[in-house]
């Protein structure tokens, strides 16, 4: 056996989660009067949703227009007056109450149109509000009123349909808090050499055995254990230009990046059980079969990585296991050359 450097992958059990989860409500009160998007389908920023009747407030914004044209002639006097009132005033051709009201008059004038003008801008965007439009490009899910119902902010919180985005994707799964410390002796050891700023290489596994075809990156490891499952929770973010995954999906996150430092590869087929070990059959230098007790890593392919067992230069029976009886002598062949090794 002869020790290597090879790469280092963990799994863990993940769930796929929506980038962004937005609510889309109704921010004025009104009759709904239809729904524009199809449920179920994709969306796109600014894209119109929902009509709630908007004849009321046309209407109020109708109104408050006129109120603001009313403001805004009562300006244009009440500064005619106030013009013409100050140099009567500085000849001492008018009294001091004539000067006094008509800047009263000006500056009531002023407030006038602001606040005309304030309750303009309000109708005018409870108007827009009548249009409802995805704040965000996704998945639209169900409509929670039905047409011709009565929608308020204050009813169910003015609920109307929630959007999920779906590219990219998060991948949400955790780690237990042995395995982190494990990992972390084996990188201060030198066992295994993390990738440069931890930046892991994420690929998901789907229910049917198959990678999913866009890998991403890990943004977020939690700073703290949950008590009560004694895990760290962390997350990847996969693109998802297609939309092939959905929220909720159980995906296998497979993690790469690291390197596995002087390890050793053997074949799953040299593995067997010995009692409640596993074990594979050595041979000394008299090539007499001996069982040795290994600790397997993780599977690469059709092999396992060999944790402790093995040391550099062991001669390990890869084929013929079955045949081989511990004590007794065999005429070994290098793997792959000939024939497996046989008892005698």
């Amino acid at each position: 056996m002869k020790k290597l450097t090879v790469p280092y992958t963990y799994e863990a059990v993940g769930q796929t989660a929506g980038y962004r989860e937005i609510d889309v409500r109704a921010r004025v009160d009104g009759i709904l009067l239809k729904r524009v998007y199809t449920e179920g389908k994709p969306v796109k920023e600014g894209q119109t949703l929902f009509q709630i009747d908007p004849a009321p407030f046309k209407a109020a914004l109708d109104q408050a227009l006129g109120v603001q044209a009313q403001a805004k002639a009562s300006l244009t006097k009440a500064t005619a007056d106030r013009d013409r009132i100050v140099p009567l005033f500085k000849e001492n051709a008018v009294s001091k109450k004539d000067f006094d009201d008509a800047n009263a008059a000006y500056d009531a004038a002023v407030a006038n149109l602001a606040a005309a003008t304030a309750k303009t801008d309000e109708a005018r965007i409870n108007l827009g509000y009548t249009t409802v439009v995805a704040p965000i490009s996704g998945m639209a899910s169900k409509i929670n009123f039905s047409e011709g119902s009565l929608v308020s902010p204050t009813t169910n919180g003015g609920l109307l349909t929630t959007i999920v985005q779906l590219d990219p994707l998060y991948a949400n799964f955790s780690f237990s808090e042995a395995e982190k410390l494990a990992l972390d002796k084996a990188a201060q050891r030198g066992s295994i050499t993390l990738p440069e700023g931890r930046s892991y290489q994420v690929s998901l596994k789907l229910a049917d055995g198959s990678t999913f075809k866009h890998s991403g990156r890990i943004d977020f490891s939690d700073s703290k254990v949950d008590p009560a499952t004694g895990t760290i929770k962390a997350r990847a973010v996969i693109p998802n230009p297609e939309g092939d995954l959905l929220p909720g999906q159980f995906v296998r996150v497979v993690i790469d990046g690291a390197q596995l430092n002087n390890a050793m590869l053997i074949p799953q087929r040299a593995v067997v059980q010995f009692q409640a070990d596993k074990a594979v059959m050595v041979l000394n230098d008299k090539n007499i079969v001996a069982p040795r007790v290994v600790q397997l890593g993780q599977e690469r392919g059709n092999e396992f990585v060999v944790i402790s067992g093995l040391k550099d230069g062991d001669r390990v029976i890869v084929d013929g296991v079955l045949k081989a009886r511990p004590g007794q002598p065999v005429n070994p062949v290098q793997a792959g050359a000939s024939a497996p090794a046989a008892a005698k």
